[in-house]
């Protein structure tokens, strides 16, 4: 059976760059590449991703704001910055905002397949479920445990067994990369999408 390949979003206003990049990557990983940062981020909250890599200086929404907006979305999620000559106290900053590594422009092939190859591996090592999406299960297993339902009222609710919701609650700690229910809650309610206008 064929182990699925790692997926890796890269991002930098520039085409030829990312050309380059995609034909870089695209031997080791599953890349999708994208010229602006409202598109990945577009993307993200629709696809799974296993580690991002994001341009600093982009017009409109910025690598650091994009780090930002993907660490609310999957905490957990590796993310490299690239930087150019100017911008390293802006890439030193994305790291301290959660960022793995910056890389610095010119992009060279080796650096850029060894920095992506470390923080995959390392967010295996860490937590190989982490920033994974949460299943349709899991999420109606996650909202009764917000609302301070037991497992054994939320077996009963969901029509399964005790042993079940204690394995899927076992997996949404890991992919949230929470160790204790105070923790699990807290990112569920910080982490959640504001209402609509006009609806509770």
């Amino acid at each position: 059976m064929r182990v699925a390949q790692k997926s890796v979003f890269f991002v930098d206003d520039e085409p030829a760059v990312c050309k380059a990049v995609e034909l870089t990557l695209k031997r080791h990983y599953a890349v999708r590449c994208f010229t602006s940062a409202c598109r990945c981020l577009d993307t993200l909250r629709r696809h799974e991703c296993d580690l991002l890599i994001t341009d600093v200086s982009m017009p409109g929404m910025n690598g650091i704001e994009l780090l930002k907006e993907a660490k609310r979305l999957y905490p957990t999620l590796p993310v490299l910055v690239v930087t150019g000559y100017g911008d390293i106290p802006l890439a030193v900053y994305a790291v301290k905002s959660g960022a793995e590594n910056f890389i610095e422009k010119p992009l060279r092939s080796t650096t850029l397949l060894s920095l992506a190859e470390a923080a995959l591996r390392k967010a295996d090592i860490v937590n190989p479920l982490a920033h994974k999406k949460l299943t349709p299960v899991e999420l109606k297993v996650l909202k009764l445990l917000v609302a301070g339902k037991s497992n054994k009222e939320i077996a009963h609710l969901l029509n399964r067994s005790i042993r079940t919701v204690e394995d899927h609650r076992s997996h949404i700690m890991s992919k949230l990369g929470v160790t204790n229910i105070v923790d699990l809650v807290k990112t569920a309610i910080s982490t959640a999408p504001a209402p609509e206008k006009g609806k509770p």
